[in-house]
């Protein structure tokens, strides 16, 4: 079985365009939530994605770097084909980069992945990327007729197939999941690579597993501190080196919201934030989404990116110093929150947290 990452050579993309420790990107995230109507009817789906795509435009038109669009399966996430939205979203933007928060490779055809993605790059002018990941829900397994006892060598042979894609040269590749390959050529080829991360919630394994592949990776920091995550950024830092493999960019994904001051991001979030972490809590056993847990997240070192412009820079700041990223994401909807805060948000990231973040960096 030809699972073996492929040797260590000049990555077939600019890692800098993805970022640097010393110039870091900032993106933005969502996975298309729908909420719900004030009578409590479930948002029509069609509604929330052609939202996405007016916020991207905005987004672009703000100097955000990357938005990032998560793929689910569900009734409370829009967006199940990533790459289609992000087409529409190309078409009426110029510099912004496009990519997912995350692509779930284990339920998808690595080869079809590659060819839609490098025909966003075709059509974005170089500017597609993907993020691979398992995903944080597996409705997609049922859904395309995959087993969950197969969870991991789905996963593991998928990306090592994903890896040697990236080549774009005659492949010939063998493994358990699908029919050899035997000197096969994929289209469309991209001008200058497609970039691609894996995205990680925080296991040693996962970690080392990018570092493996030469893959850049993204800490999902969903919970807890981000000064938690650190050992991970570290982790990768020495796997890379004992891999043979150059430095490559370290992402973080976390939730957030930006308004005219705390107490407004605070009072706008939480209602929509508990209602959606107490649904998926529903589902999974855990306890009820309460004011505590929402301020601690809030907190200075918490994982939750809510407040003010300066409030938020600060933070951003406070993290990209302490794993030194050089790219930060901010999950910008949750729930019902509102389209109009939505857009709020996105303008302020856009032109005055940003900036802020790249001042503070700057005073070192």
């Amino acid at each position: 079985m030809t699972t073996t990452p492929p040797t260590p050579t000049e990555p077939v993309f600019d890692p800098a365009v993805l970022g640097t420790p010393e110039r870091p990107t900032f993106g933005l995230d969502t996975f298309g939530d729908t909420g719900t109507e004030p009578d409590g009817t479930p948002r029509p789906q069609a509604e929330a994605i052609r939202e996405v795509v007016a916020e991207g435009v905005l987004a672009d038109q703000v100097g955000v770097d990357y938005l990032g669009l998560g793929e689910h399966h569900r009734e409370d996430y829009a967006i199940s084909a990533p790459d289609v939205v992000l087409s529409a979203i190309a078409g009426q933007t110029e510099r912004i980069r496009l990519g997912t928060g995350v692509t779930v490779l284990s339920s998808d055809d690595p080869i079809r992945v590659f060819q839609r993605f490098s025909t966003l790059a075709a059509i974005s002018r170089g500017r597609a990327e993907v993020q691979l990941g398992r995903g944080s829900f597996t409705e997609s397994f049922p859904l395309f007729g995959l087993d969950l006892s197969d969870y991991e060598v789905l996963f593991h042979e998928k990306l090592d197939l994903f890896a040697h894609l990236q080549q774009e040269q005659p492949l010939t590749w063998r493994g358990s999941v699908r029919p050899p390959l035997e000197e096969q050529q994929v289209f469309p080829r991209t001008e200058a690579g497609l970039p691609a991360w894996i995205a990680v919630g925080g296991t040693p394994q996962s970690v080392i597993r990018a570092a493996a592949y030469g893959f850049p990776l993204v800490l999902a920091v969903i919970g807890g501190s981000p000064a938690a995550f650190v050992q991970f950024a570290d982790l990768y830092r020495r796997a890379l080196a004992e891999y043979g493999r150059p430095e490559l960019p370290i992402g973080m994904h976390s939730p957030g919201h930006v308004a005219a001051t705390d107490e407004l991001a605070r009072e706008q979030m939480f209602p929509h934030q508990a209602e959606a972490f107490g649904r998926i809590g529903r589902e999974r056993g855990w306890g009820p989404y309460s004011q505590t847990t929402f301020d601690q997240g809030a907190s200075p070192e918490g994982s939750i990116f809510v407040g003010s412009p300066e409030t938020v820079a600060q933070k951003i700041a406070w993290a990209v110093r302490s794993l030194g990223l050089s790219r930060f994401q901010m999950k910008y909807a949750v729930g019902s929150l509102p389209h109009e805060q939505r857009l709020e948000s996105i303008r302020l990231y856009g032109t005055e947290v940003v900036p802020r973040v790249r001042e503070l960096l700057a005073q070192g």
